[in-house]
């Protein structure tokens, strides 16, 4: 990335505007369009800071990013969209500047625009199938969907032109949300537009679920997750935070004691998996999600306000590759790291974090070790982490996920010295609801099952998100939230 400053990248952008402006573009011309860098924080910096690194496109850059949509008949792009965004019709109304009418076109289907423009994977979704970047042969040279997204999300919102959605009059039914992420968010919107008293049953002390916990402020401000859940409760929906269904009430209490006609479970994947090797009990060792936590919902960072302890350390080493992974990695650097490396046992063509978070974080000073993998945790007197022994590895053959397998290479046990050790190898269901509830049933992996319509093997009971996918992206958890909703909706209306 070249990073160029903001006024710089506009003044590029008002340039190429002045070329375009008023021309009746082909196919040919709008192939010629340069595609508009996101302008973001000089990394050193922005390293130390918590600031969102991204800092979004100008409107002048947003026009000519729109003016790059060939507008083809056949809409690749809204087939690679999880819940259906009408993708070249929003994305033309940003080349008119009519930037309010884009975002409403979004939120005819997606309800978390400002956060789906940040953190979903759109060079695997809607832009691995835009026709520019196949043109290219690279889903980097697609039209760029999710900064566009983010764009009139934003624009809404710092203008105070957010519009709330019609709502149906009151069924008198009432529906109850277990867990407050993504997909029962989704449900919450769905189901009170459709006039039923919704609440939502949150564990944790603020709503957001992995938006809150999980993804850090740098990547997506909280500000941003707290003002779509306001609006929830603009449109009616009541939060119940601090409580732990199947343990605080019973999914069955609710349904009978409670009076609740439909409930939709969507708490997630949230149980860390572990390596299994020698010395993970030693102190300085974290899962990621607990690493995350401690700094993003109870703002470990903000030592003069909050009292939340963080573990200091000066060289951490984090095990995985996907986009928690980086979360971490860069979090560390935020909270006092001088050095961290990442271990994979594979190389950088096999990491399955995004394009984008792989380059910020090397940008900001995160070292990528490849082809290792931890064996096991060394410890000092005092149980604290003082190293990790890794093993080197070589490419086999491709395993069922395509990616080509790691094969040890035997004798080859090195250590690398560290004070700090992050799992972040994702996370598995908590069993607690399937525990506490008779007549709901799980798949061998622990995954809630369900049918197309997201209906679960117990009456007036769906689910979706990661409790049914396992751990998936914030756009497909909203995806299944879609469907449950429809699913209630229609059950409600018999």
């Amino acid at each position: 990335m070249s990073h160029k400053t903001i006024e710089e990248l506009n003044k590029i952008a008002e340039d190429e505007l002045a070329k375009i402006q008023g021309k009746e573009l082909t196919n040919k011309d709008r192939m010629a369009i340069p595609q508009q860098e996101m302008p973001s924080r000089e990394p050193k910096e922005r390293a130390r800071q918590m600031a969102e690194v991204a800092l979004g496109y100008t409107e002048a850059q947003a026009v000519v990013e729109a003016n790059r949509c060939l507008q083809c008949k056949n809409m690749p792009c809204i087939n690679g969209c999880p819940v259906g965004v009408k993708i070249p019709q929003f994305i033309a109304k940003i080349a008119q500047k009519d930037f309010k009418g884009a975002v409403d076109t979004i939120k005819e289907t997606s309800l978390l625009p400002a956060i789906c423009g940040r953190v979903c994977p759109q060079e695997k979704q809607c832009q691995g199938q835009c026709t520019v970047g196949k043109v290219y042969k690279s889903a980097e040279k697609a039209v760029s969907i999710g900064r566009l997204e983010r764009f009139v999300a934003d624009w809404e919102r710092e203008n105070n032109k957010v519009t709330m959605p019609e709502i149906a009059p009151k069924t008198g039914k009432k529906v109850a949300v277990i867990g407050a992420g993504p997909a029962g968010l989704t449900v919450a919107a769905d189901c009170a537009r459709a006039g039923h008293e919704v609440t939502v049953f949150e564990a944790f002390h603020k709503a957001g679920g992995v938006m809150m916990y999980g993804i850090p402020e740098f990547r997506l401000p909280k500000a941003i997750v707290q003002n779509e859940i306001d609006n929830l409760k603009k449109m009616g929906v009541k939060f119940e935070l601090n409580f732990l269904v199947g343990r605080t009430d019973t999914l069955d209490q609710l349904l009978s004691e409670k009076g609740f006609d439909a409930a939709f479970i969507g708490t997630g994947a949230g149980l860390p998996k572990f390596m299994r090797i020698p010395g993970e009990n030693l102190i300085g060792v974290f899962s990621a999600n607990e690493y995350l936590t401690r700094a993003n919902l109870m703002k470990g960072y903000d030592k003069e306000h909050a009292a939340t302890p963080i573990y200091e350390a000066k060289h951490v080493v984090v095990c995985g590759a996907g986009n928690v992974a980086m979360d971490a990695a860069r979090m560390a650097f935020r909270l006092g790291a001088e050095q961290v490396d990442i271990v994979y046992r594979r190389t950088r063509k096999e990491m399955p974090a995004r394009l984008e978070e792989i380059a910020h974080a090397e940008e900001e000073g995160v070292n990528f070790r490849f082809l290792e993998n931890p064996v096991e945790v060394l410890g000092n007197e005092e149980g604290r982490v003082c190293g990790v022994k890794v093993l080197s590895y070589e490419l086999g053959e491709p395993d069922a996920s395509g990616r080509r397998s790691p094969v040890a290479i035997p004798g080859s046990e090195h250590e690398i010295a560290c004070d700090a050790m992050i799992v972040a190898l994702g996370n598995g269901s908590n069993p607690l609801l399937v525990k506490t509830t008779p007549g709901l049933n799980q798949d061998a992996k622990g995954h809630i099952s369900v049918d197309e319509k997201q209906a679960t093997s117990k009456a007036k009971v769906w689910a979706g998100g990661d409790i049914v996918l396992g751990a998936a992206t914030v756009i497909l958890a909203m995806g299944e939230g879609r469907k449950a909703a429809a699913g209630i909706n229609e059950y409600l209306a018999k």
